[in-house]
């Protein structure tokens, strides 16, 4: 026997690192025979149903104030018309709503406006309709005009909130806008 053949029979000793790799080695094959495509599939939906139910309540019990106003600009030969909307995308109720909306020339000349109240406004609602539209008869000159927004209300901590603002239209012939106060937790 050659010094090459010696050398291919000596089995080398394992270190105890390597001692211990093999015995986790045989471990996980141990536990991998207790998983199967099922169980798998059931914890996956099971994770699924925590973080849904994790996700709804703090839509709906932490309380959380949100509020964004929708505008819709539309110009035709005939004249514009001005739709709102009120969202009160929070958890927690807004009352003492008044809305301003201005309909603003680019001499800074008022050529209409409209104002809506309301007393209270639910979580997770909105308000929006003939009474909050806006239309403007005569024709359009595809010119600058601005719409100057005043949102008012008291929320349910009875501080007042303003939202004030102003977009400049007439570009285009349909234009949409929308403006969000943000989250504001407790």
């Amino acid at each position: 026997m050659g010094l090459l053949e010696k050398s291919k029979n000596i089995q080398p000793e394992e270190t105890p690192e390597e001692e211990y790799a093999h015995e986790v080695l045989v471990r996980i094959e141990d536990k991998m025979s207790y998983i199967s495509p099922f169980r798998v599939v059931v914890v996956s939906i099971v994770a699924l149903m925590i973080f849904s139910a994790t996700i709804l309540a703090v839509t709906w019990i932490v309380p959380y104030d949100k509020v964004t106003v929708d505008v819709v600009y539309i110009q035709s030969s005939a004249g514009h018309v001005i739709l709102t909307e009120i969202d009160n995308d929070g958890s927690r109720d807004i009352s003492e709503i008044s809305l301003i909306v201005r309909f603003i020339d680019s001499n800074n000349i008022e050529i209409d406006r409209f104002s809506f109240n309301k007393s209270s406004l639910p979580a997770h609602s909105s308000v929006s309709g003939d009474n909050m539209e806006l239309i403007v008869i005569g024709p359009s000159v595809w010119e600058e005009y601005t719409i100057d927004i005043d949102l008012e209300y008291k929320k349910s901590n009875k501080d007042f909130s303003k939202i004030e603002l102003e977009y400049v239209v007439g570009e285009w012939k349909m234009e949409q806008f929308s403006h969000g106060t943000g989250i504001d937790f407790f």
